[in-house]
């Protein structure tokens, strides 16, 4: 089995213009929903959104701090709160800095795989992946984008404009290609990117090197059917490709299963590597756990790389809840 191949049982192989749009159409209809799938996920998640915690330019009251004669100029004295004691208080702003983020979600034909084990598809998955933390940057005060679709952003309503932009560009050929298209991303501006990554390890390298080159941080989210994971069939079985005619038949599939998951080990020990070695995160989601999840390890990343973010983690509560 080739690694973009997807178990099918159907039997067909060709795909009509016909069958093909009407599947565009029907994942743009779905759309409103994911968004609204969206929000929700980042509403469990966004419990405790605040500013950098760092004095500088801005507009959000951080603290009180002491006078400095030396280097204060006695125009920034608040002299209500100093009125209450004997010493001089400065009342301090937050920092505020907008940073830019660029996302992408897979929604080659590859991404459309869903299992007996998982509700829902990669790609619907990906898409809500991207659409909720969008929503959760937004609200931090940062600038999004859509990597080769949209410039960046900072609008409260960026996440609906990031769905209409993918659902009006569907069917365009760099949104149906497997990897990220090639773009010219700000200087270190970071990168989100969602999908299932099963591209040669070469191929991926590349496009990942050119993204890195220009000082953008990356952090990529492999995302899988759990029957992927552990090739959960038996018998007599048909494998697919959804992005070309190959196909091939297992009689014994469950005979694969051991060499079928130390492929996989491999290639995903490739990626860690790919990424690792250009500064950037990786983590594995599969579809049958929660949204939430990977959203807040994202947003545990994100602070860990830069210790002034804007995310207060231990206000974040009830990711069990979400789905």
């Amino acid at each position: 089995m080739s690694a973009r191949g997807s178990p099918k049982t159907d039997g067909t192989g060709v795909s009509s213009v016909f069958a093909l749009e009407g599947e565009a159409q029907a994942v743009a209809d779905r759309l409103p929903e994911l968004l609204l799938d969206a929000l929700r996920v980042a509403n469990t998640v966004a419990h405790g959104i605040h500013g950098r915690r760092r004095a500088g330019t801005g507009e959000t009251f951080w603290q009180f701090r002491q006078f400095i004669a030396a280097s204060d100029p006695a125009a920034v004295v608040d002299w209500r709160r100093s009125a209450s004691s004997d010493t001089l208080y400065v009342r301090e702003r937050e920092w505020e800095a907008a940073h830019t983020f660029w996302l992408w979600p897979d929604v080659s034909p590859s991404m459309a795989f869903r299992s007996h084990l998982a509700a829902l598809s990669k790609r619907d998955r990906a898409v809500v992946l991207t659409l909720a933390m969008a929503e959760l940057l937004v609200r931090a005060g940062e600038r999004i984008a859509l990597i080769g679709l949209t410039q960046p952003l900072a609008s409260r309503r960026a996440a609906s404009r990031i769905a209409e932009s993918l659902a009006t560009h569907e069917t365009d050929a760099a949104v149906q290609a497997s990897l990220p298209p090639p773009a010219r991303l700000s200087r270190f501006s970071s990168a989100l990117l969602f999908g299932d990554f099963l591209d040669p390890p070469s191929v991926i390298a590349e496009r990942f090197n050119a993204m890195a080159e220009g000082g953008v941080a990356g952090h990529v989210v492999q995302i899988l059917d759990p029957a992927e994971e552990t090739l959960a069939y038996q018998g007599r079985i048909e494998f697919r490709s959804p992005e070309t005619s190959d196909r091939w038949i297992a009689d014994r599939v469950e005979t694969l299963r051991p060499a079928y998951q130390r492929k996989l080990a491999e290639h995903r020990a490739s990626l860690e590597e790919i990424t690792r070695r250009i500064g950037w995160s990786f983590l594995v989601h599969h579809t049958d756990r929660p949204a939430a999840e990977p959203l807040l390890t994202l947003i545990m990343r994100l602070q860990g790389m830069a210790n002034d973010y804007r995310w207060k983690l231990d206000a974040v509560a009830g990711l069990g809840a979400a789905s």
